[in-house]
Protein backbone atom coordinates (compact mmCIF):
# COMPACT_ATOMS: atom_id res chain seq x y z
CA UNK A 1 0.00 0.00 0.00
CA UNK A 2 2.71 2.04 0.82
CA UNK A 3 4.73 2.01 -2.76
CA UNK A 4 1.43 2.61 -4.30
CA UNK A 5 0.77 5.91 -2.80
CA UNK A 6 4.35 6.88 -3.31
CA UNK A 7 3.59 5.65 -7.40
CA UNK A 8 0.73 7.69 -7.22
CA UNK A 9 2.02 10.80 -5.52
CA UNK A 10 5.03 10.80 -7.88
CA UNK A 11 2.03 10.62 -11.02
CA UNK A 12 0.12 13.54 -9.42
CA UNK A 13 2.84 15.69 -9.10
CA UNK A 14 4.02 14.82 -12.84
CA UNK A 15 0.63 15.64 -14.14
CA UNK A 16 -0.89 18.57 -12.11
CA UNK A 17 1.82 19.99 -9.66
CA UNK A 18 4.60 20.46 -12.99
CA UNK A 19 1.96 22.67 -15.13
CA UNK A 20 0.51 24.12 -12.33
CA UNK A 21 3.79 25.52 -11.21
CA UNK A 22 4.45 26.33 -14.44
CA UNK A 23 1.54 28.30 -15.17
CA UNK A 24 1.99 30.18 -11.82
CA UNK A 25 5.44 30.88 -12.93
CA UNK A 26 4.49 32.63 -16.29
CA UNK A 27 2.26 34.46 -14.72
CA UNK A 28 4.66 35.84 -11.97
CA UNK A 29 7.00 36.49 -15.03
CA UNK A 30 5.14 38.79 -16.76
CA UNK A 31 3.22 40.52 -14.31
CA UNK A 32 6.30 41.21 -11.72
CA UNK A 33 7.94 44.37 -11.38
CA UNK A 34 11.35 44.47 -11.07
CA UNK A 35 12.82 46.55 -8.14
CA UNK A 36 15.36 48.79 -9.30
CA UNK A 37 16.77 48.73 -5.96
CA UNK A 38 17.60 44.90 -6.22
CA UNK A 39 19.43 45.66 -9.30
CA UNK A 40 23.57 45.26 -8.71
CA UNK A 41 25.69 47.39 -10.85
CA UNK A 42 27.97 45.54 -12.58
CA UNK A 43 31.64 45.64 -11.08
CA UNK A 44 34.74 47.60 -13.13
CA UNK A 45 37.95 47.87 -11.43
CA UNK A 46 40.44 49.94 -13.04
CA UNK A 47 43.51 48.65 -14.88
CA UNK A 48 45.85 50.17 -11.87
CA UNK A 49 43.98 48.13 -9.49
CA UNK A 50 44.48 44.72 -11.28
CA UNK A 51 47.25 42.72 -10.17
CA UNK A 52 50.12 41.46 -12.90
CA UNK A 53 48.41 38.34 -14.02
CA UNK A 54 44.89 39.68 -14.66
CA UNK A 55 46.57 42.33 -16.54
CA UNK A 56 48.87 39.47 -18.48
CA UNK A 57 45.37 38.07 -19.58
CA UNK A 58 44.18 41.19 -20.79
CA UNK A 59 47.00 42.45 -23.01
CA UNK A 60 46.02 40.03 -25.97
CA UNK A 61 42.64 41.19 -26.16
CA UNK A 62 43.47 44.80 -26.13
CA UNK A 63 43.04 46.51 -29.95
CA UNK A 64 46.34 47.41 -30.81
CA UNK A 65 45.74 50.75 -31.47
CA UNK A 66 45.17 51.37 -27.50
CA UNK A 67 49.13 49.94 -27.33
CA UNK A 68 50.46 51.20 -30.50
CA UNK A 69 49.94 54.98 -31.25
CA UNK A 70 51.57 53.92 -34.77
CA UNK A 71 48.05 51.58 -35.69
CA UNK A 72 44.66 53.57 -36.33
CA UNK A 73 40.98 52.56 -35.24
CA UNK A 74 38.89 51.10 -38.23
CA UNK A 75 35.50 50.28 -36.75
CA UNK A 76 33.95 51.92 -39.95
CA UNK A 77 36.29 49.01 -41.56
CA UNK A 78 34.75 46.08 -39.86
CA UNK A 79 30.78 47.52 -39.86
CA UNK A 80 31.92 47.79 -43.54
CA UNK A 81 32.75 43.91 -43.39
CA UNK A 82 30.39 42.86 -41.70
CA UNK A 83 28.19 44.46 -44.20
CA UNK A 84 29.91 42.49 -46.91
CA UNK A 85 30.43 39.60 -45.52
CA UNK A 86 27.20 37.40 -47.08
CA UNK A 87 28.82 38.65 -50.47
CA UNK A 88 32.21 38.19 -49.97
CA UNK A 89 31.49 34.63 -48.58
CA UNK A 90 29.98 34.13 -51.79
CA UNK A 91 32.59 35.17 -54.16
CA UNK A 92 35.60 33.78 -52.03
CA UNK A 93 34.05 30.42 -52.23
CA UNK A 94 33.52 30.94 -55.83
CA UNK A 95 37.01 31.64 -56.51
CA UNK A 96 38.27 28.73 -53.90
CA UNK A 97 36.20 26.45 -56.05
CA UNK A 98 37.29 27.78 -59.64
CA UNK A 99 41.06 27.07 -58.09
CA UNK A 100 40.82 23.56 -56.40
CA UNK A 101 38.96 22.06 -59.45
CA UNK A 102 41.97 21.87 -61.41
CA UNK A 103 43.84 20.32 -58.44
CA UNK A 104 41.46 17.79 -57.88
CA UNK A 105 40.97 16.68 -61.86
CA UNK A 106 44.33 15.83 -61.50
CA UNK A 107 44.06 13.62 -58.35
CA UNK A 108 41.02 12.03 -60.23
CA UNK A 109 41.81 8.66 -61.91
CA UNK A 110 45.10 8.07 -59.36
CA UNK A 111 45.76 6.23 -56.18
CA UNK A 112 42.31 4.41 -56.95
CA UNK A 113 40.32 8.22 -56.26
CA UNK A 114 37.09 8.21 -58.48
CA UNK A 115 36.41 12.24 -57.79
CA UNK A 116 37.25 14.92 -55.22
CA UNK A 117 34.60 17.73 -54.94
CA UNK A 118 33.40 19.88 -52.11
CA UNK A 119 30.15 19.12 -50.55
CA UNK A 120 29.45 22.67 -48.98
CA UNK A 121 31.67 25.64 -48.85
CA UNK A 122 30.91 28.34 -47.15
CA UNK A 123 32.95 30.54 -44.33
CA UNK A 124 29.77 30.88 -41.92
CA UNK A 125 28.32 34.22 -40.81
CA UNK A 126 31.27 35.62 -38.76
CA UNK A 127 33.74 37.97 -40.55
CA UNK A 128 37.08 39.01 -39.63
CA UNK A 129 37.68 41.37 -37.28
CA UNK A 130 41.10 43.97 -37.71
CA UNK A 131 41.76 45.24 -34.51
CA UNK A 132 44.01 48.32 -35.96
CA UNK A 133 45.60 49.37 -38.92
CA UNK A 134 49.32 50.87 -39.63
CA UNK A 135 49.85 52.65 -42.70
CA UNK A 136 53.26 53.41 -44.06
CA UNK A 137 54.57 56.35 -46.12
CA UNK A 138 57.44 55.24 -48.82
CA UNK A 139 58.96 57.61 -51.63
CA UNK A 140 58.23 54.60 -53.88
CA UNK A 141 54.84 54.63 -55.98
CA UNK A 142 53.34 52.25 -53.80
CA UNK A 143 50.90 52.17 -50.73
CA UNK A 144 51.92 50.06 -47.55
CA UNK A 145 49.43 49.24 -44.86
CA UNK A 146 49.24 46.10 -42.39
CA UNK A 147 46.17 45.39 -40.64
CA UNK A 148 46.20 43.06 -37.21
CA UNK A 149 43.71 40.44 -38.25
CA UNK A 150 41.62 37.91 -35.96
CA UNK A 151 38.78 35.14 -37.45
CA UNK A 152 37.22 33.14 -35.16
CA UNK A 153 34.63 32.07 -37.47
CA UNK A 154 32.16 29.12 -38.47
CA UNK A 155 32.74 27.68 -41.43
CA UNK A 156 31.04 24.92 -43.34
CA UNK A 157 33.68 23.24 -45.24
CA UNK A 158 33.24 19.62 -46.54
CA UNK A 159 34.90 17.89 -49.07
CA UNK A 160 33.99 14.49 -50.01
CA UNK A 161 36.54 12.01 -51.41
CA UNK A 162 34.98 8.68 -53.49
CA UNK A 163 37.85 6.13 -53.22
CA UNK A 164 36.72 2.84 -55.01
CA UNK A 165 33.27 2.26 -53.47
CA UNK A 166 33.88 4.43 -50.24
CA UNK A 167 32.61 7.54 -49.69
CA UNK A 168 34.85 9.64 -47.13
CA UNK A 169 33.75 12.69 -46.00
CA UNK A 170 36.57 15.56 -44.33
CA UNK A 171 34.94 18.69 -42.40
CA UNK A 172 36.85 21.75 -41.37
CA UNK A 173 35.46 23.44 -38.36
CA UNK A 174 36.04 25.66 -35.84
CA UNK A 175 38.71 27.94 -37.67
CA UNK A 176 40.55 30.77 -35.93
CA UNK A 177 42.95 32.61 -37.93
CA UNK A 178 44.67 35.62 -36.07
CA UNK A 179 47.98 37.49 -38.59
CA UNK A 180 49.45 40.43 -39.51
CA UNK A 181 49.70 40.47 -43.11
CA UNK A 182 51.47 43.73 -45.00
CA UNK A 183 49.47 44.46 -47.94
CA UNK A 184 50.93 46.55 -50.74
CA UNK A 185 49.51 48.10 -53.25
CA UNK A 186 52.01 48.76 -56.37
CA UNK A 187 52.14 50.05 -58.32
CA UNK A 188 49.83 53.28 -58.18
CA UNK A 189 48.42 53.66 -61.65
CA UNK A 190 45.57 56.15 -63.32
CA UNK A 191 43.33 53.87 -63.93
CA UNK A 192 40.51 52.21 -61.35
CA UNK A 193 41.10 50.88 -58.51
CA UNK A 194 44.13 52.82 -58.88
CA UNK A 195 47.01 50.24 -58.49
CA UNK A 196 47.86 47.02 -60.80
CA UNK A 197 48.55 44.46 -58.24
CA UNK A 198 48.36 43.35 -53.99
CA UNK A 199 51.25 42.31 -52.52
CA UNK A 200 50.54 40.08 -49.16
CA UNK A 201 53.64 38.84 -46.98
CA UNK A 202 53.69 37.91 -43.25
CA UNK A 203 55.14 40.03 -40.73
CA UNK A 204 55.54 36.92 -38.21
CA UNK A 205 54.17 33.52 -37.97
CA UNK A 206 50.16 33.14 -37.83
CA UNK A 207 48.29 31.47 -35.64
CA UNK A 208 45.87 28.85 -36.87
CA UNK A 209 43.94 26.99 -35.16
CA UNK A 210 41.01 24.71 -36.71
CA UNK A 211 39.19 20.98 -36.48
CA UNK A 212 39.17 18.40 -38.79
CA UNK A 213 36.61 15.80 -38.93
CA UNK A 214 36.44 12.33 -41.25
CA UNK A 215 33.65 9.57 -41.03
CA UNK A 216 32.12 12.49 -38.30
CA UNK A 217 34.33 11.83 -35.91
CA UNK A 218 37.17 13.88 -34.35
CA UNK A 219 40.81 12.98 -35.50
CA UNK A 220 42.27 15.78 -33.45
CA UNK A 221 41.52 14.63 -30.67
CA UNK A 222 44.30 11.37 -31.34
CA UNK A 223 47.53 12.04 -28.87
CA UNK A 224 50.06 13.90 -30.73
CA UNK A 225 48.56 14.42 -34.05
CA UNK A 226 46.90 18.01 -33.25
CA UNK A 227 50.68 19.57 -32.66
CA UNK A 228 52.11 17.73 -35.22
CA UNK A 229 49.75 19.11 -37.95
CA UNK A 230 49.82 22.71 -36.31
CA UNK A 231 53.99 22.48 -36.58
CA UNK A 232 53.04 21.24 -40.01
CA UNK A 233 50.96 24.29 -41.06
CA UNK A 234 52.79 26.68 -39.32
CA UNK A 235 56.08 25.60 -40.78
CA UNK A 236 54.47 25.52 -44.47
CA UNK A 237 53.17 28.89 -43.85
CA UNK A 238 56.21 30.29 -42.92
CA UNK A 239 58.60 29.30 -45.50
CA UNK A 240 56.23 30.59 -48.30
CA UNK A 241 54.28 33.61 -46.78
CA UNK A 242 56.18 35.14 -44.31
CA UNK A 243 58.98 38.30 -45.42
CA UNK A 244 60.58 38.70 -47.59
CA UNK A 245 58.56 36.08 -49.26
CA UNK A 246 55.07 37.29 -51.22
CA UNK A 247 52.19 36.18 -52.52
CA UNK A 248 51.40 38.58 -55.80
CA UNK A 249 47.82 38.98 -56.47
CA UNK A 250 47.43 40.78 -60.09
CA UNK A 251 44.85 43.29 -59.90
CA UNK A 252 45.30 45.12 -63.63
CA UNK A 253 45.62 43.45 -66.62
CA UNK A 254 49.54 44.01 -67.32
CA UNK A 255 48.05 45.59 -71.05
CA UNK A 256 46.31 48.30 -69.47
CA UNK A 257 49.20 49.67 -67.16
CA UNK A 258 52.58 50.22 -67.15
CA UNK A 259 54.02 47.51 -65.37
CA UNK A 260 57.63 48.22 -64.53
CA UNK A 261 60.28 46.59 -66.55
CA UNK A 262 62.91 44.89 -66.30
CA UNK A 263 66.32 47.22 -65.95
CA UNK A 264 68.70 44.00 -65.95
CA UNK A 265 70.47 41.04 -65.45
CA UNK A 266 71.89 39.96 -62.02
CA UNK A 267 74.85 36.68 -63.04
CA UNK A 268 75.41 34.29 -60.23
CA UNK A 269 78.15 32.39 -59.45
CA UNK A 270 77.02 29.40 -57.24
CA UNK A 271 80.85 28.53 -56.06
CA UNK A 272 80.72 26.15 -52.59
CA UNK A 273 79.05 25.27 -49.70
CA UNK A 274 81.02 23.60 -46.52
CA UNK A 275 80.04 22.02 -43.66
CA UNK A 276 76.70 21.43 -44.41
CA UNK A 277 73.99 19.84 -41.88
CA UNK A 278 74.06 15.85 -41.86
CA UNK A 279 70.53 14.51 -42.83
CA UNK A 280 70.77 11.19 -44.31
CA UNK A 281 70.95 8.00 -42.23
CA UNK A 282 74.22 7.51 -42.93
CA UNK A 283 75.53 10.81 -41.79
CA UNK A 284 75.99 12.63 -45.37
CA UNK A 285 73.56 14.66 -47.37
CA UNK A 286 72.61 15.33 -51.02
CA UNK A 287 72.98 19.29 -51.47
CA UNK A 288 71.31 21.65 -54.56
CA UNK A 289 70.87 25.12 -54.11
CA UNK A 290 67.88 26.97 -55.22
CA UNK A 291 67.68 30.81 -55.77
CA UNK A 292 65.43 33.38 -57.15
CA UNK A 293 64.66 36.90 -56.63
CA UNK A 294 61.59 38.75 -54.57
CA UNK A 295 58.86 39.90 -56.27
CA UNK A 296 59.10 37.11 -58.91
CA UNK A 297 56.61 34.39 -60.36
CA UNK A 298 59.06 32.75 -62.27
CA UNK A 299 60.13 29.24 -61.54
CA UNK A 300 63.50 29.00 -58.86
CA UNK A 301 66.67 28.42 -60.19
CA UNK A 302 68.44 25.22 -59.31
CA UNK A 303 71.96 23.68 -59.37
CA UNK A 304 72.81 20.19 -59.60
CA UNK A 305 72.15 17.44 -56.60
CA UNK A 306 75.56 16.50 -55.20
CA UNK A 307 75.27 13.33 -53.93
CA UNK A 308 76.59 12.72 -51.02
CA UNK A 309 78.83 15.95 -49.70
CA UNK A 310 78.76 17.87 -47.22
CA UNK A 311 81.45 20.47 -48.87
CA UNK A 312 80.06 20.57 -52.07
CA UNK A 313 81.44 22.59 -55.45
CA UNK A 314 79.38 23.58 -58.26
CA UNK A 315 80.75 26.29 -59.86
CA UNK A 316 77.61 26.61 -61.62
CA UNK A 317 75.94 29.44 -63.65
CA UNK A 318 72.61 31.65 -63.35
CA UNK A 319 71.21 34.82 -65.08
CA UNK A 320 68.12 36.51 -63.11
CA UNK A 321 65.70 39.73 -64.49
CA UNK A 322 66.26 42.13 -61.84
CA UNK A 323 63.22 44.56 -61.94
CA UNK A 324 64.04 46.85 -58.72
CA UNK A 325 67.65 46.74 -57.84
CA UNK A 326 67.07 48.56 -55.05
CA UNK A 327 64.39 46.66 -53.10
CA UNK A 328 65.14 42.88 -54.66
CA UNK A 329 66.39 40.48 -52.54
CA UNK A 330 68.45 37.43 -54.00
CA UNK A 331 67.06 34.13 -51.93
CA UNK A 332 68.91 31.35 -51.08
CA UNK A 333 68.03 27.93 -50.20
CA UNK A 334 69.75 24.95 -49.91
CA UNK A 335 68.10 21.30 -49.85
CA UNK A 336 68.86 18.02 -48.86
CA UNK A 337 67.72 16.13 -51.70
CA UNK A 338 65.55 12.96 -50.87
CA UNK A 339 64.22 10.07 -53.53
CA UNK A 340 60.92 9.54 -51.40
CA UNK A 341 59.12 12.72 -49.42
CA UNK A 342 59.58 16.09 -48.79
CA UNK A 343 63.17 17.97 -49.25
CA UNK A 344 64.87 19.24 -46.29
CA UNK A 345 66.22 22.46 -46.33
CA UNK A 346 69.47 22.99 -44.64
CA UNK A 347 69.52 26.39 -44.50
CA UNK A 348 68.87 29.48 -46.14
CA UNK A 349 70.48 33.31 -46.69
CA UNK A 350 69.29 36.81 -48.19
CA UNK A 351 71.33 39.22 -50.62
CA UNK A 352 70.01 42.79 -50.91
CA UNK A 353 71.03 43.89 -54.26
CA UNK A 354 71.71 47.33 -53.17
CA UNK A 355 74.82 45.78 -51.75
CA UNK A 356 76.38 45.39 -55.29
CA UNK A 357 77.85 47.56 -57.64
CA UNK A 358 76.98 47.48 -61.10
CA UNK A 359 79.42 45.99 -63.81
CA UNK A 360 81.46 44.91 -60.51
CA UNK A 361 81.60 41.03 -59.52
CA UNK A 362 81.33 40.72 -55.60
CA UNK A 363 81.96 37.43 -53.48
CA UNK A 364 80.08 36.49 -50.51
CA UNK A 365 80.66 33.60 -48.22
CA UNK A 366 77.18 33.29 -46.39
CA UNK A 367 76.60 31.89 -43.00
CA UNK A 368 73.25 29.70 -43.44
CA UNK A 369 70.76 30.53 -41.09
CA UNK A 370 66.85 28.23 -40.55
CA UNK A 371 65.12 31.21 -41.42
CA UNK A 372 64.80 34.83 -41.82
CA UNK A 373 63.84 35.37 -37.87
CA UNK A 374 67.28 36.47 -37.22
CA UNK A 375 66.20 36.64 -33.31
CA UNK A 376 65.54 32.69 -32.84
CA UNK A 377 67.82 31.19 -30.50
CA UNK A 378 67.36 27.86 -32.98
CA UNK A 379 69.55 30.37 -35.61
CA UNK A 380 72.62 30.05 -33.38
CA UNK A 381 73.42 26.34 -34.34
CA UNK A 382 75.92 26.22 -36.81
CA UNK A 383 74.23 25.10 -40.60
CA UNK A 384 77.42 25.78 -42.97
CA UNK A 385 78.62 27.72 -45.67
CA UNK A 386 77.66 29.24 -49.11
CA UNK A 387 80.31 31.05 -51.40
CA UNK A 388 78.45 33.06 -54.49
CA UNK A 389 79.61 35.65 -56.87
CA UNK A 390 77.14 38.31 -57.72
CA UNK A 391 77.50 40.66 -60.56
CA UNK A 392 74.51 43.02 -61.09
CA UNK A 393 74.58 44.34 -65.32
CA UNK A 394 72.06 46.80 -66.01
CA UNK A 395 70.70 47.25 -69.36
CA UNK A 396 72.17 49.41 -72.35
CA UNK A 397 70.71 52.57 -72.56
CA UNK A 398 67.66 53.09 -74.89
CA UNK A 399 69.83 55.62 -77.35
CA UNK A 400 71.99 52.32 -78.22
CA UNK A 401 70.58 51.38 -81.78
CA UNK A 402 69.60 48.20 -82.56
CA UNK A 403 72.54 48.06 -85.22
CA UNK A 404 75.21 47.54 -82.39
CA UNK A 405 73.40 44.42 -81.54
CA UNK A 406 73.45 43.41 -84.96
CA UNK A 407 76.84 44.05 -85.39
CA UNK A 408 77.63 41.59 -82.64
CA UNK A 409 75.77 39.11 -84.56
CA UNK A 410 77.13 39.36 -87.80
CA UNK A 411 81.00 38.69 -86.30
CA UNK A 412 79.47 35.70 -84.03
CA UNK A 413 78.86 34.18 -87.57
CA UNK A 414 82.10 34.94 -89.15
CA UNK A 415 83.13 32.10 -86.73
CA UNK A 416 83.93 33.50 -84.05
CA UNK A 417 81.40 32.02 -81.15
CA UNK A 418 83.91 32.71 -78.45
CA UNK A 419 83.40 36.05 -76.47
CA UNK A 420 85.29 37.06 -73.25
CA UNK A 421 83.59 37.70 -70.21
CA UNK A 422 84.53 41.73 -70.71
CA UNK A 423 82.35 41.68 -73.53
CA UNK A 424 79.61 40.12 -72.10
CA UNK A 425 79.35 41.85 -69.11
CA UNK A 426 79.53 44.91 -70.63
CA UNK A 427 75.63 45.22 -71.20
CA UNK A 428 72.70 43.12 -71.00
CA UNK A 429 69.29 42.44 -73.13
CA UNK A 430 66.06 40.72 -72.64
CA UNK A 431 63.77 38.64 -74.97
CA UNK A 432 60.56 38.67 -73.66
CA UNK A 433 58.08 36.62 -75.28
CA UNK A 434 54.32 36.23 -74.43
CA UNK A 435 52.55 32.92 -75.30
CA UNK A 436 49.00 34.27 -75.65
CA UNK A 437 47.14 30.87 -76.46
CA UNK A 438 46.86 28.23 -79.34
CA UNK A 439 44.14 28.08 -81.95
CA UNK A 440 43.33 25.06 -84.70
CA UNK A 441 45.70 22.77 -82.31
CA UNK A 442 45.24 19.39 -84.36
CA UNK A 443 42.79 16.48 -82.65
CA UNK A 444 40.14 16.70 -80.66
CA UNK A 445 41.07 16.32 -77.17
CA UNK A 446 43.97 17.02 -75.20
CA UNK A 447 44.58 17.02 -71.65
CA UNK A 448 47.07 19.85 -70.11
CA UNK A 449 48.70 21.05 -73.18
CA UNK A 450 51.87 23.35 -72.86
CA UNK A 451 54.00 25.16 -75.10
CA UNK A 452 57.63 24.77 -75.52
CA UNK A 453 60.05 27.67 -76.59
CA UNK A 454 63.77 27.33 -77.70
CA UNK A 455 66.45 29.86 -78.17
CA UNK A 456 69.99 29.52 -78.30
CA UNK A 457 69.89 26.30 -76.69
CA UNK A 458 67.81 27.47 -73.94
CA UNK A 459 64.32 25.56 -73.70
CA UNK A 460 61.31 27.07 -71.77
CA UNK A 461 58.02 25.68 -71.46
CA UNK A 462 55.17 27.18 -70.39
CA UNK A 463 52.63 26.02 -67.82
CA UNK A 464 49.74 23.47 -68.36
CA UNK A 465 46.48 24.47 -68.87
CA UNK A 466 43.43 22.23 -69.04
CA UNK A 467 41.44 24.40 -70.86
CA UNK A 468 42.76 24.92 -74.09
CA UNK A 469 41.65 27.64 -76.80
CA UNK A 470 40.83 25.10 -79.79
CA UNK A 471 38.61 26.52 -82.81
Amino acid sequence: MGFLSSVLGVLGFGFIGLPLGLLVGFFLFIYSKPNDDQVEEPLVTPLCELDTIPLFDLLPEIPLWVKNPDYERVDWLNRFLSDMWPYLDKAICANVRTTAQPIFDEYSGKFKIESIEFENLTLGTLPPTIYGIRVYETNENQLVMEPALRWAGNPNIVLVLKLLSFRITVQLVDLQIFAAPRITLKPLVPTFPCFATMVVSLMERPHVDFGIKILGGDIMSIPGLYQFIQKCITKYVAGIYIWPQTYEIPILDASSVAIKKPVGILHVKVVRASKLLKKDFLGTSDPYVKLSLTGEKLPWKKTTVKKKNLNPEWNENFKLVVKEPESQILQLQVFDWDKVGGHDRLGMQLVPLKLLTPHETKEFTLDLLKHTNISDPKDMKQRGKIVVELTYVPFKEDSIKFSSVSKKYSRKGSGNDQSSDEEALSGAGLLSVLVQGAEDVEGENHNNPYAIILYKGDKKRTKKNSRPCLE
